[in-house]
């Protein structure tokens, strides 16, 4: 049985204690002889397989995500087994790390989110169906959480509700329906941008700053097709971040959290007369905003009322 791993999640695994790439190689030899030892995972095709840290030195223990097709075996994450939880409860939570993204909190976020988008969508059949209509279908929870097993990191509540809801924003006239006329990005846009970023592939300009962290995941592009800028989630501590190969747009920058971002934005069109980031307005059935008109389309653009 062909086993494969990824170079960035072997690289990234190796991160976790010098014993891990012995260890890892010893699994691949395990499972191209008993592809099924693992159990079986929620995503498709999937298992999970654990590795015992007291059987390596220098390694913690492991959780392994992998994929079992007929012919290969793809191992798509390697993270530490999560310790434990202390008798009695709850672990400590420091709210100013962010949102909490686990238990009875996540239920709580999932609810907001689904209201806040729930507002977005009711408003863009209502007003803006072209930009309606360019909105991808959500996806299962199985294939969200088999894109974040993909890249080794784990999708945010927030962002795992959004996903479901909608799976993307294929955008009017390549103008997306978020502020700015920004575009929600799909799993394969983000997936594919993240990958390039953890790689280096993505080309450095004079000034830019090149780092990414593997925390970062990509959600909002500058439109469709241009992802020389745009939002992250960061996962470690919740709040939205900018890219950007340019310096030009310092001062979009906000502490937003992915659910405030999308409460502003409900609230921007439903109480236009009280937005101070951004003013939405309609065109041709689109809806598009002011920071991202076209001067030529500035006679034709209708700002929202009310």
């Amino acid at each position: 049985m062909d086993v494969q791993i990824e170079d960035l999640i072997r690289e990234r695994a190796a991160l976790l204690g010098d014993g891990v790439p012995y260890a890892l190689k010893v699994l691949i030899g395990q499972l191209a002889d008993d592809p099924d030892r693992g159990r079986p995972a929620s995503f498709p095709l999937g298992r999970v397989v654990l590795i015992d840290g007291e059987t390596f030195e220098d390694c913690p223990a492991l959780v392994v995500h992998y994929i079992r097709e007929p012919e290969r075996v793809q191992i798509v994450a390697v993270r530490p087994s999560p310790p434990e939880a202390p008798p009695g409860g709850d672990r400590h939570h420091d709210r100013s790390q962010g949102p909490r993204d686990e238990g009875a909190d996540e239920a709580v976020v999932v609810r907001q989110v689904e209201d806040a988008w729930g507002r977005i969508a009711a408003w863009l059949a209502a007003h803006a169906p072209a930009s309606h209509a360019a909105l991808r279908p959500g996806l299962g929870g199985e294939a969200v959480e088999a894109f974040g097993w993909g890249l080794g990191v784990r999708i945010p509540a927030e962002l795992r509700a959004l996903w479901r809801l909608v799976a993307g924003d294929d955008g009017v006239g390549w103008a997306g329906c978020l502020p700015g006329n920004t575009a929600l990005m799909s799993l394969e846009q983000a997936g594919g941008h993240y990958r390039e970023r953890m790689r280096g592939l993505v080309p450095v300009r004079e000034g830019e700053d090149a780092r990414w962290r593997a925390s970062w995941i990509p959600v909002i592009s500058r439109d469709v097709r241009d992802r020389t800028s745009g939002l992250y989630l960061d996962v470690e501590s919740g709040f939205l971040g900018r890219w950007s190969r340019y310096r030009d747009d310092e001062h979009l920058e906000e502490r937003d959290t992915l659910l405030t971002y999308l409460e502003d934005m409900a609230d921007m069109l439903h109480s236009p007369a009280l937005a101070v980031r951004d003013a939405p307005g309609l065109l041709d059935g689109a809806l598009v905003w002011r920071s991202g008109l076209d001067p030529a389309q500035d006679g034709v653009w209708r700002p929202l009322a009310g």
